[in-house]
């Protein structure tokens, strides 16, 4: 008498599979929405000669064509400007100051901002333009 191996048929449900793969579309669709950083909408001034810097160790001050002043994306007065300047040179000096102005941007305006920096003795500054190339 021959006995006779029951053959495991193995199934692969397919059905769940597109499920899995709308919800990684979701995912993939909102972690590329993810801004980390913020940005004030500026028309840059343009330069012929530049120097790229590493986005490491910066701080970003952004001056719009009305003289209002943000860091990192959020506005900020004078006083708050010069405190977060202080409190960045204390515990991190290396730290570059990157100072991004709109083309349209009374001189003024830029001119108070590189006088606290000045007062300060701030060395690590540099302006953001736009290159012609």
């Amino acid at each position: 008498m021959k006995i006779r191996k029951k053959r495991k048929i193995f199934f692969i449900p397919l059905f769940s599979m597109s499920d899995i793969a709308f919800l990684l579309l979701i995912f993939i669709m909102l972690i590329s929405l993810i801004n980390y950083r913020k940005e004030v909408k500026i028309e840059y001034p343009e330069a012929d000669t530049a120097l790229r810097t590493t986005a490491e160790k910066n701080l970003e001050v952004w001056i719009t064509p009305n003289g209002n002043i943000f860091l990192d994306g959020d506005l900020s007065s004078y006083n708050e400007f010069e405190n977060k300047i202080t409190e960045l040179y204390v515990s991190a000096p290396d730290t570059r100051v990157q100072i991004i102005a709109d083309k349209n941007t009374a001189y003024s305006h830029i001119n108070n901002v590189l006088e606290i920096m000045q007062i300060l003795q701030y060395r690590v500054v540099s302006f953001v333009v736009k290159s012609n190339e």
